[in-house]
């Protein structure tokens, strides 16, 4: 029995392209199938292009070059057209490319391959719709891995929603889509998609007994395949006429089925017929299970994200009523793993006496037990608060409640044994609180601070300082803990901002990288507004897109591209509040709202018993400078506030008050420094041996300063220099050395 034969009984001819001579030569069985006579023919390229479908055709070209760069074969479904335009069959041409070069180096092809006609629908149906051109099973294995993946990454029920209505199944994409879900023994819709707005509502509350499809594959588990709409109506004669309405032509029903339990239902319906083959079976199938598996993880995700939304609102306060004279703002971010709850806060709480108080905190982890001590901690701090405790009084009550807290067994369990690392509820457990008492009509501010970052304060015109503050341990560690006061008063138009350290530490940051970044932030801030303010409604519009900006610099894209030396540091909860005093042309800290420049002005305490704290007043008198022109007249500044805090505390026994004020226009501004103590005793000049290690604070204030004096008071002295910005050293010139003021 010949080749030709045994291809013709079962359907198959032969064909050959040459696109060199342009001509397709066809056995009796292909010219058959192509709608010619059944006989051998050999027909122009343009004949035989016309008894294909166009689109099917033009396309051929990048089916046959990818098959020559992979060196496989070339598939494709074609449509057969009459002579009046109408889909005869559909063929599926399997064959092998061979490129031919020719001496003038053009590369033709020569296609040498069969044709086979497929159980497809006829005219009218879904192939007439759209074309199939390519290897049916790749095209198939490809569409599947990209839905896959599509639905993997969707993150909410909308999401997985949005991602089923724009998938393209491959040569029957519905136009149509509903997603049932079941509450009690109703039926209820999900979403929708090629819908109007409201034609979900007779199926949004159905009985799951109702003769409707989606119901029956609730109750059964089993799919169900309408092609055609009289199918439908005779399988579903009572709910006909709610799907006839929307014009369809073919219905598939499939149930959501996720470890052996039916979730819902998922519907595809189509505008033309489709005969649902079994590999169209198959890929509906697959579909629905990667959806219903898509939508469980969606709703346990938005379940979870729900939860702890709720968990963080409710233990998260309001800013309350407004306070006269301040403007408050603040954020709350939780870190970006599991549940996102952590042990961050901040409150807001009046006071008896008038004013009110503001709080922040951190209790150590970022899991379900710290946000527990949160809340409990939060609640006992606003108790003591209101009870009208002093700052310090306060913390010390909250630090023995945390440590009584923490050190009780969890319920039912050996005091002596532990559940684990994971675990374990009873294990120690700190907090860092920062508390802060404010009188709204003087600004005045006392701070108590127990093992926390020292408050920020931007001042007017835009120049930020990190103010130090005296503070004790961690709450929890030491139940009986002192925590000294620290008091200075927020003028007109400064901005005062607290934080937790993971607004500076997020990122890879260290304590020092991330303060840089936050400083850089604040002052192109305050220098990036020109306008005046009209008044409060935009110093609190202002203050609000600042604690957005903060944490965005942060927390933001652009953050990922200017990470710390800490690269792979653990990201933290973010808490950031800040507190604006506003002024009459207050812009909220911002100078182009101040006819007159305003002062800049800090003061610091240096106590005999934290020597260590001179270090930060030549951090804050550098702060104050930092666009001073002259670096040189700086570090003399620097110089001499080290010298006279030093020698405060050698030789006297009280502490040392340091005032430092800069006034004026950028490029002629003068800056006068005191510093006070409880000493009688006024500092003479010495000439000290070249050996001395000793005496040369007068000299150096000779030397260094403008004009300095020492000037006395009910109870010790004050010892003061000041310094007028030169916009150039004065270089190697000479210059009368001041004498002391009298």
């Amino acid at each position: 029995m010949r080749t030709e034969d045994v291809l013709a009984a079962i359907a198959t001819g032969l064909w050959r392209w040459d696109n060199a001579s342009g001509t397709v030569t066809l056995d009796g069985e292909a010219a058959r199938l192509l709608g010619l006579p059944a006989e051998p023919v050999v027909l122009p390229e343009a004949a035989a292009r016309a008894r294909f479908h166009p689109v099917d055709w033009n396309e051929i070209n990048g089916i046959v070059n990818l098959a020559v760069a992979e060196g496989t074969l070339a598939e494709a479904r074609l449509r057969i057209m009459d002579e009046d335009g109408r889909v005869l069959r559909t063929v599926r041409s399997r064959s092998k490319p061979l490129e031919n070069r020719t001496a003038d180096g053009r590369v033709d092809y020569e296609l040498i391959g069969t044709i086979q006609e497929i159980a497809e629908p006829q005219p009218g149906t879904t192939a007439a719709h759209t074309p199939i051109t390519g290897d049916w099973r790749r095209s198939r294995e490809a569409f599947l891995l990209d839905a896959g993946r599509a639905l993997a990454e969707a993150r909410s029920t909308a999401e997985v929603l949005r991602v089923a209505a724009s998938l393209s199944m491959p040569g029957f994409s519905p136009d149509g889509l509903a997603v049932f879900g079941t509450e009690g023994d109703r039926l209820s819709v999900i979403g929708h998609h090629g819908h109007a707005p409201g034609d979900e509502g007779p199926f949004s509350d159905m009985a799951l007994d109702t003769d409707y499809p989606a119901a029956e594959v609730v109750r059964t588990g089993r799919a169900i395949y309408l092609p055609t709409p009289e199918d439908y109506r005779r399988r579903f004669p009572a709910t006909w006429p709610l799907a006839r309405r929307f014009d369809r032509a073919s219905w598939a029903f499939l149930p959501l089925i996720v470890a052996g339990r039916t979730l819902g239902a998922w519907m595809a319906a189509f505008k033309h017929p489709v005969t649902f083959s079994p590999d169209e079976r198959s890929v509906l199938t697959t579909v629905a299970r990667m959806l219903a598996q898509a939508l469980q993880r969606a709703g346990v995700a938005e379940s979870e994200r729900e939860l702890t939304t709720g968990l963080q609102r409710s233990m998260m306060p309001q800013l309350g009523p407004e306070i006269p004279g301040m403007t408050i703002a603040a954020r709350y971010v939780p870190t970006g793993g599991g549940l996102q709850v952590g042990g961050d806060w901040y409150d807001v709480i009046p006071l008896p006496s008038g004013r009110f108080a503001l709080v922040i905190g951190d209790v150590q982890g970022h899991d379900v037990r710290a946000a527990g001590l949160m809340g409990q901690l939060r609640i006992a701090v606003r108790a003591y608060a209101s009870e009208g405790h002093r700052p310090d009084a306060v913390l010390s009550r909250a630090s023995r409640f945390l440590a009584g807290l923490c050190s009780a067994p969890a319920p039912d369990e050996d005091p002596g044994t532990g559940p684990g690392s994971d675990d374990d509820f009873g294990s120690p457990r700190f907090a860092t609180c920062l508390y802060v008492e404010c009188d709204p009509r003087t600004g005045t501010l006392e701070i108590a601070r127990a093992g926390h970052p020292d408050p920020v304060v931007r001042m007017a015109d835009g120049t930020v300082l990190m103010r130090p503050t005296a503070g004790g341990l961690p709450l929890g560690i030491v139940p009986d803990t002192d925590y000294p006061t620290t008091r200075f008063a927020l003028e007109p138009g400064e901005t005062l901002m607290l934080c937790t350290d993971g607004l500076i530490e997020t990122g890879g940051h260290d304590l020092d990288t991330g303060w840089a970044r936050l400083r850089a932030i604040l002052e192109s801030d305050a220098h990036g507004r020109t306008a005046p303010a009209e008044g409060a409604g935009d110093a609190e519009n202002h203050l609000e897109r600042l604690a957005d900006l903060l944490v965005q610099a942060v927390h933001g894209p652009s953050s990922h591209h200017t990470t710390g030396p800490l690269a792979d540091r653990r990201e933290d909860d973010i808490a950031v509040v800040l507190l604006c005093r506003e002024s009459p042309s207050c812009g909220c800290g911002t100078a182009a709202a101040h006819p007159v420049r305003p002062a800049r002005r800090t003061m610091l305490t240096v106590a005999q018993a934290e020597p260590a704290r001179i270090a930060g007043a030549r951090r804050q008198v550098r702060e104050l400078l930092h666009d001073w022109a002259d670096p040189e007249q700086v570090d003399s500044a620097v110089l001499m506030v080290s010298e006279m805090v030093t020698n405060v505390l050698v030789h006297t026994d009280g502490d040392a008050l340091l005032v430092a004020e800069a006034v004026g226009e950028p490029g002629a501004r003068r800056l006068r420094v005191e510093v006070a103590d409880a000493s009688d005793e006024l500092p003479h000049k010495r000439h000290p041996g070249e050996m001395a290690s000793s005496g040369r604070g007068v000299l150096l204030m000779e030397m260094l300063a403008d004009v300095w004096g020492v000037d006395p008071r009910g109870e010790g002295k004050s010892i003061w220099f000041e310094l007028y910005e030169r916009s150039k050293p004065d270089g190697d010139e000479d210059r009368e050395s001041p004498r002391p003021a009298t």
